[in-house]
């Protein structure tokens, strides 16, 4: 009997899911635990592997399609089965099937960290040569086994390494996407394990190409940037954002973080950056402003009682928002370990859907660009967000005389439906207290 494709349920509060890919076409021999297809949702991409082996049947959705959740997309059967021409709505397994999504690791793979057969047949491997094969970019099929029926064991991986030239590290998938696109692997920066070459790479060397002069390029809008087009969309037609800004003395701060440096790298192997210590005064600020730490779910005002910080992470086609949680009960130290294993996981694409959600408040930092301020868009549900300006040296008066001090500005987004002038001037205010004498953040 055909098995159904479903539409996993990735989250409690998951209604529906982007379609990105297909890795098989009908007619396809798929095996169990292979990547099968891929989906968006909350802006990460997930590679879902097949639960069932078989024939893949028919495939009722494909790219950019939005599914309900436990949605039948397509059948996986023998050869020749007979299957619903239409799709079939939900699930008649949904109740059984939707479990894995409690525990979805054995049967989701973030993008880019996994392999998918580029050819019908499947080579015939050990797991320990698969694995390897994967770590070293290899392509199974470019191997000769030396086990029973060309079977290939580990050490044929290895052997092979060795007597081949060297090329680029890459993922399967890398290298048919980067063969689909005409993308030269070699002059691609790696961005996976050991510099491995993933498919979020290609893609980005792709769009980063500069189309040939006296030419216009087009693609697409999908995927990601048709997700934050549409988020941005709504935060700005829903909720009225007023803009305020403040100049912040941070002498103080650049005297800690050189005093705390060599002690944060120490102890986790990060540099601590003047990021981890924005979002430990923002907290604190919070934590004494309660009223700006709140969303706005329906006709209810939802003060948090928790400090969850989203930090705004630019990656290859648009822009994630990974969250920190209890920012309040950690110290510089763990926030930097935090911060920056969050944002590697970001940038290549390895974020979990439990990363992405849970925030009561952002901070959206450009402080390594020539911007002064900006006028940054609030990340519904919350209703606050913190944009971040570069720190310059400039002419100030301190006691009545002029001296040259590194100045910046936060500039305080916030919905006005929810939050007053006076409520996020006061915060502001002590935000600019906290990070102007910062010692206290230590005590």
């Amino acid at each position: 009997m055909a098995k159904e494709i479903f539409m996993p349920k990735l989250s409690s509060t998951m209604e529906t899911g982007t379609l990105l890919q297909w890795f098989k076409e009908e007619g396809d021999s798929v095996e169990i635990g292979e990547p099968l297809f891929e989906i968006m949702t909350d802006k990460i991409n997930i590679e879902v592997e097949s639960y069932d082996e078989g024939i893949l049947l028919k495939k009722y959705f494909g790219e950019d399609d939005q599914v309900p959740v436990n949605h039948v997309i397509g059948y996986i059967g023998i050869e020749g089965e007979d299957v619903p021409q239409e799709a079939p709505g939900v699930s008649g397994a949904e109740t059984e099937e939707a479990a894995p999504a409690e525990n979805p690791e054995p049967q989701l793979v973030a993008a880019g960290s996994a392999e998918t057969a580029i050819t019908d047949e499947k080579p015939r491997a050990t797991p320990a040569a698969r694995h390897l094969a994967r770590t070293e970019g290899i392509e199974l099929r470019d191997v000769q086994g030396s086990g029973p029926n060309g079977r290939v064991h580990k050490k044929d991986v290895t052997a092979h390494a060795e007597s081949s030239p060297v090329e680029a590290k890459a993922t399967p998938l890398a290298r048919k996407v980067a063969a689909g696109e005409g993308v030269d692997l070699s002059a691609v920066q790696g961005s996976g394990a050991n510099g491995k070459v993933v498919k979020q790479d290609v893609i980005s060397a792709k769009r980063t190409t500069a189309p040939v002069a006296g030419t216009s390029a087009r693609k697409k809008m999908s995927g990601m940037r048709k997700v934050i087009a549409e988020r941005m969309v709504q935060s700005k037609q829903t909720a009225p954002h007023v803009t305020m800004t403040s100049e912040i003395d941070m002498t103080k701060v650049k005297e800690l973080r050189a005093s705390l440096l060599p002690v944060v790298e120490k102890q986790t192997g990060f540099r601590l950056s003047y990021t981890e210590i924005l979002m430990k005064a923002t907290a604190a600020a919070l934590a004494r402003h309660p009223e700006i730490n709140v969303s706005l779910e329906g006709d209810e005002i939802v003060q948090h009682g928790h400090v969850h910080l989203g930090l705004a992470v630019a990656v290859a086609d648009g822009l994630m928002v990974p969250v920190i949680k209890d920012v309040l009960a950690k110290g510089l130290a763990e926030l930097t370990q935090d911060a920056k294993e969050i944002s590697r996981r970001a940038r290549e694409n390895k974020l979990l859907p439990d990363q992405m959600k849970g925030s009561t408040f952002t901070i959206s930092n450009v402080g390594m660009y020539a911007v002064d301020m900006f006028t940054p868009v609030i990340n519904q549900p919350e209703s606050a967000i913190l944009g971040v300006g570069r720190m310059q040296d400039k002419p100030v008066a301190v006691n009545g005389a002029l001296e040259i001090r590194p100045m910046m500005t936060l500039s305080l987004s916030f919905d006005h439906r929810v939050i007053d002038g006076a409520p996020a001037a006061a915060f502001l205010t002590e935000l600019k207290d906290v990070l102007e004498n910062p010692y206290e953040l230590l005590v």
